[in-house]
């Protein structure tokens, strides 16, 4: 516990103040300072460290990608993205799109309930096609999975098609590759025409309800436009494929 007995009338907060305000342990705040994705503290009298509410939505943030089940590693590459002059309020913006944007979160099932919801009774080798098409991730206990319920039903029914692991494994890094490549140039996009005209007119309170509004009317709308375009495109090819000697 860090004295700060003499530190009231400096603004910020200690390292356990700021520890209590994000929800989570002082050890977590100094590993994520080890790591670099938080800034060092002002250091006041006494040697006492003083963050700002640039940390508290630093840290914010970085619980957000966590919960969204990115790792350390892209987390760093996250953050090594943003500007390095971002306001509190910008950091907040940020998590309100990561979450606004996030899939459903994944639940812990037992194998028995599973199966209750497959509707069948699953092989060994099921759960690994499950997992490998990532509807399923193993945990420490055999019998216990985090599931992706919306992916439940298509990975059921995909247990039935003539498919070799291998091929659904490569299948699955195409499609992964190519999603990511697009979703770059969708954040690209929504950096150049939303992002940078709020930053530019002055943080507007009424800028930023509008680009939240819009982020979360682009989400439902952006998806649809992708599977479209991509049953198109897959129907072309095999028209293509299959007319070939």
């Amino acid at each position: 516990m860090e004295d700060a007995s003499d530190e009231g009338l400096l603004p910020g907060y200690t390292v356990d103040e700021l520890a209590a305000r994000a929800g989570v342990t002082v050890r977590t705040v100094r590993f994520y300072g080890t790591r670099g994705l938080l800034a060092p503290p002002v250091i006041g009298p006494r040697r006492v460290g003083r963050y700002g509410p640039e940390h508290l939505a630093r840290l914010a943030l970085i619980e957000e990608l966590q919960r969204q089940g990115m790792t350390l590693a892209a987390i760093e590459r996250y953050l090594e993205q943003l500007p390095p002059d971002l306001s509190a309020q910008d950091l907040a913006v940020h998590r309100a799109l990561v979450a606004s944007w996030a899939p459903e979160s994944a639940e812990t099932i037992t194998r028995r309930e599973l199966e209750r919801r497959a509707g069948r009774e699953l092989t060994d080798r099921d759960v690994e096609r499950l997992a490998a098409i990532g509807v399923l991730e193993a945990t420490g206990d055999t019998e216990v999975f985090r599931l992706d319920g919306t992916l439940l039903r298509l990975g059921v029914e995909l247990l039935d098609v003539p498919i070799e692991h291998e091929t659904i494994l490569a299948s699955r890094t195409v499609l992964l590759a190519h999603a990511r490549s697009a979703a770059q140039e969708l954040a690209r996009l929504f950096q150049e025409e939303v992002w940078n005209p709020y930053r530019e007119s002055g943080e507007d309170p009424d800028h930023l309800t509008a680009m939240r509004s819009l982020s979360a009317h682009m989400q439902p709308m952006v998806v649809q436009a992708l599977v479209t375009a991509f049953q198109r495109s897959l129907s072309a090819e095999l028209r293509s494929a299959f007319r070939s000697p």
